[in-house]
């Protein structure tokens, strides 16, 4: 797809120079944005199958890496809403509830966080390589 894009300019410019006659300029750059839409047809479906396949693996670690993290993600976020609560009410309570929070995290070793961060990278560079793949076949 990005091969064709890069090609697209200069090739619509050459048929400016090579073909004299309007109406066969216009049916040959038509031809070249047909070629470039049906290329990116074939990228959005091998997109869609690798990301249709993962979605049907009845493995769960494959089907639900992402949601599991992201679900992750957004309970931490909506966990501000009752801190506000008891923050309103009992400041020193919330005080303390985000002190321990603190806490727990900061006595997570470092090689853990290390490891969780290279894990999540190379579980992702491998779906994008594996997306890349299936979209050059």
């Amino acid at each position: 797809m990005a091969v064709i894009e890069n090609f697209l300019s200069p090739l619509t410019a050459l048929i400016d120079k090579i073909i004299p006659d309007p109406k066969a300029r216009d049916a040959a750059k038509l031809e070249l944005l047909k070629l470039q839409s049906a290329q990116d047809l074939k990228a959005i479906r091998a997109q869609l199958s690798a990301v249709l396949a993962e979605a049907r693996s009845e493995d769960p670690w494959t089907s639900r890496a992402r949601p599991g993290f992201l679900y992750v993600m957004y309970t931490i976020i909506l966990w501000s809403i009752p801190m506000g609560l008891i923050a309103a009410r009992e400041p020193h309570m919330a005080q303390a509830i985000a002190t321990a929070m603190q806490a727990y995290l900061a006595g997570i070793p470092d090689p853990l966080w290390a490891l969780f961060g290279t894990g999540y990278l190379g579980y992702t560079v491998a779906r994008q390589f594996g997306k890349a793949a299936a979209a050059v076949k």
